[in-house]
Parts: structure tokens; C-alpha cells; sequence
């Protein structure tokens, strides 16, 4: 596919969640550090108040006591006796004093037994089925008093409380997840898009010389004397002639849509003196069905119109055409031309079958026929109101429709003034 400005949007999407994803991971591990670090730091205080706190009035060793083992693992050398009820209150207390409230468990040397002997868990939360998750507590060299404090849940503390930076990097993840997926659904509908309209370009074009050698094959029997004093293979011939007209409409209908979708879709704005143009339009349609009523109630000042004079007639072609289409009995059609504060408006206005509302929306959508409605050959593909909804959209005026199941419809185009 084409590296066009689509693709580039995307791609630009893609690259600019990634990077907020980035720099997002990147903040929350400087702050992960940065708790880490702060954990540390209290840990360290409240253990060196602890020490105070057991020798009391007597001087403290010059050397720091407290040793960081491991990033949650901390050896205090006391040099000095202490009892274990006292060291884990002044623990809590000391913990408390910091606002270090993250579950701890102890454990003391025994300089009998030449082993650790495990304190107590205290968890902040209360919850008193937690256990030790510390099974072996190893002595230290060289160390007489000393004890050793735990911190299980120091991960999971940390982590808590950078919650709101874990839910945005989630977030942020899935974001560049969901937009990712859906870039690469919308450029694979593209793509199918692309290869749609040039089978239907391709289709229609072969259509045309098949179709053209049918016509003037039939119009030349039609001619023959054999043909023209036979009346039934007169009325076959005509019979050819209509359809292959009617399928020559259709095949010239898909090509100037598919026109309007290219590239090459330019608007040639010009001065188009509007009923005129809807009048020329309404004696075409009037030719095929003599019957047809079609009245124009011109209330402009001004009767012209900045517009493409060929797709502006198309588009009431094809509004006048529906019209007949869906007409109950005789076909009567009002198009009002009339001014509104701001704007103008062209109304083209049936007393047809109407419209269920709930498919009032979906009318301008491509290839969209409203289900259980009467298919017969004159139905279409359902391209027409999606010409006129693409051409007002190149002109910047406004098509919407109002329709009562039963009593009419009526296609309203506004026009900025």
C-alpha cells in the first residue's frame, strides 16, 4: 500500500503513545528508585533511634550500627544487652514515628547457641494470619548483640504506593494496544476498500464494450425489414434495446461514482441558474415517465448558484429519478426552492411510500436498501442518495432527509449563504 497521509497520521499515532508509554515507564522506575531510596533512608533512622533508645545515657559506638544487608534485610550491631519485648516496642514505635508502616519480622543472636533466634512478625494491617516468609535468619561474624529486622512486603509497599503511576502506565499500554489494532484494521479495510473499487472500475469498464456492441447490434436488427414487419421479434429487439439501456445507465452511474471518489475529482464551481437546470432535469424524466407530475415553486431572489453544473445536475437527477421510483400510484414531486435566515434550500418533496424512520439515517450510506422494501429492477444498487451526499459534501452544503412511512419523503439541501 501507498505511504500516503493516512498511513503517516498513523504511524505518527503509533510513535507518539509509544513515546508517552516510554517516558511514562521510564518516570515510574525514577520513582521507584526514588521510594527505594527514601525507604532506605528511613529504615536507616529508625533503626539508629532504636539503638539510642537501648543504650540509653551511655555513648554510642563511632561506627554505624546499622548494616543493609540486602535491599529488605537489615543487621543492627547493639553491642549491648537488650531484651526482645522491649526492642520490637521500640521497633513500632520508632517505625511508626516515620510513617514506615510496612510489615516487619526480627530475629536476635544467641551468643549460647550461636544462632538466631526469631522475634515476632508484626504486620501494620492487623492481620495476624500473616507468617514468617523467612524461614532461616544467618548469623554474623564477628558480632555479639545484634539483632536482625525483615522487611517481607517492602516490594509490595513501594509499588502501593505509586498506584496511580501503575494504573496510568497500564493505561497507557492498552491505549498503544487498542489504537495499534484498530491502525491496522482501518488500513486493512483500506486496503479492501482500494481493491474493491478497482474491481468495480475494472468491471464496469468491461462492461462498456460488450454492452456498446449489444446496442448497436440491436438498433441495427431493429432496423431490418424482417424485424420491423414481425411484431413479436420487433417487441424482442426493443426489449434488448431497453435492458441493455438500462444496464448502460447503471454501468455510466457506477463509473461517475467511482470518478468522484478518485484523485483526479475536482469541482468545476460555475454560475448555475438553478431552476433551469432542475427544469432541464424534470423534462428528461418526464420523457421516460409521461405521467409524472413535477412541479417547481422557484422562491430564490437570487436563482443562481455557485455550483459543478454536471454533478449538480446528476444530483437532481438522481433525486427526481427516486422519486418515481417510489411513488404509490402517479408520481407527483414539489420542489420547493426556498430561503431561510442564512441559507438557502432546495426541497425536492414526494407523496411516495416513504420511509420507516428507522432507516431515515442510513440512506445515504453506500449500497444501502432498506430490507423488505418491493426489489425490483428499477431499485438500483443504492448508490444514488450516496452520490448526493458525497457531491453536497464537496459543495459544504447539507442533505438530510424527512420521511413518514406511507405518505411521502422529502430530501432537503442546505446551502450556506
Amino acid at each position: 500500500m501507498r505511504f500516503n497521509r493516512l498511513n503517516t497520521i498513523i504511524a505518527l499515532g503509533v510513535v507518539a503513545i509509544a513515546g508517552i508509554l516510554v517516558v511514562q515507564l521510564f518516570l515510574l522506575k525514577q520513582a521507584v528508585n526514588q521510594e527505594e531510596k527514601k525507604f532506605r533512608q528511613k529504615a536507616n533512622v529508625a533503626l539508629m533511634e532504636v539503638v539510642k533508645k537501648i543504650y540509653g545515657q551511655q555513648q554510642l559506638p563511632q561506627l554505624n550500627p546499622v548494616k543493609e544487608v540486602s535491599e529488605d534485610y537489615y543487621i543492627v550491631n547493639v553491642n549491648h544487652e537488650f531484651n526482645a519485648s522491649v526492642l520490637e516496642y521500640y521497633l513500632k514505635t520508632e517505625f511508626t514515628k516515620l510513617a514506615l508502616h510496612t510489615d516487619f519480622e526480627y530475629a536476635m543472636y544467641n551468643c549460647i547457641s550461636d544462632s538466631m533466634v526469631y522475634g515476632n512478625y508484626v504486620s501494620f494491617s492487623g492481620d495476624e494470619d500473616k507468617v514468617s516468609t523467612m524461614q532461616y535468619f544467618p548469623p554474623e561474624k564477628d558480632m555479639v548483640y545484634y539483632f536482625a529486622v525483615h522487611f517481607p512486603e517492602k516490594k509490595i509497599s513501594i509499588y502501593t504506593s505509586l498506584w496511580l503511576w501503575i494504573v496510568f502506565s497500564v493505561v497507557m499500554f492498552f491505549v498503544l494496544i487498542i489504537y495499534s489494532w484498530s491502525a491496522f484494521t482501518l488500513l486493512q479495510q483500506k486496503k479492501y476498500s482500494e481493491l474493491q473499487k478497482d474491481f468495480i472500475n475494472n468491471m464496469t469498464h468491461e462492461f462498456k464494450t460488450p454492452l456498446s456492441s449489444i446496442l448497436l447490434s440491436a438498433n441495427f436488427l431493429s432496423k431490418q425489414q424482417a424485424i420491423t414487419t414481425d411484431e413479436k421479434m420487433s417487441r424482442y429487439t426493443g426489449l434488448i434495446i431497453q435492458q441493455a439501456n438500462r444496464l448502460n445507465h447503471h454501468v455510466e452511474k457506477v463509473l461517475g461514482l467511482a470518478k468522484t471518489e478518485g484523485d483526479l475529482f475536482k469541482m468545476n464551481l460555475v454560475q448555475v441558474h438553478v431552476p433551469d437546470s432542475i427544469r432541464a432535469e424534470a423534462d428528461i424524466i418526464q420523457i421516460k415517465h409521461p405521467e409524472t407530475v413535477i412541479e417547481i415553486v422557484p422562491h430564490w431572489q437570487q436563482p443562481t448558484l455557485q455550483a459543478d453544473a454536471f454533478h449538480f445536475s446528476n444530483m437532481v437527477h438522481n433525486l427526481l429519478d427516486n422519486a418515481v421510483k417510489y411513488a404509490k400510484d402517479t408520481p407527483h414531486i414539489r420542489v420547493l426552492l426556498q430561503e431561510q435566515p442564512g441559507s438557502k434550500q432546495i426541497v425536492f418533496a414526494d407523496k411516495g411510500i416513504g420511509i420507516p424512520s428507522k432507516h431515515t439515517s442510513h440512506i445515504f450510506e453506500r449500497f444501502y436498501r432498506i430490507p423488505g422494501r418491493q426489489q425490483n429492477e428499477r431499485t438500483g444498487f443504492g448508490l444514488g442518495l450516496f452520490y448526493v451526499k458525497k457531491i453536497c459534501t464537496a459543495h459544504g452544503w447539507k442533505v438530510r432527509a424527512e420521511s413518514e412511512e406511507g405518505k411521502g419523503t422529502s430530501i432537503i439541501i442546505t446551502i450556506p449563504t
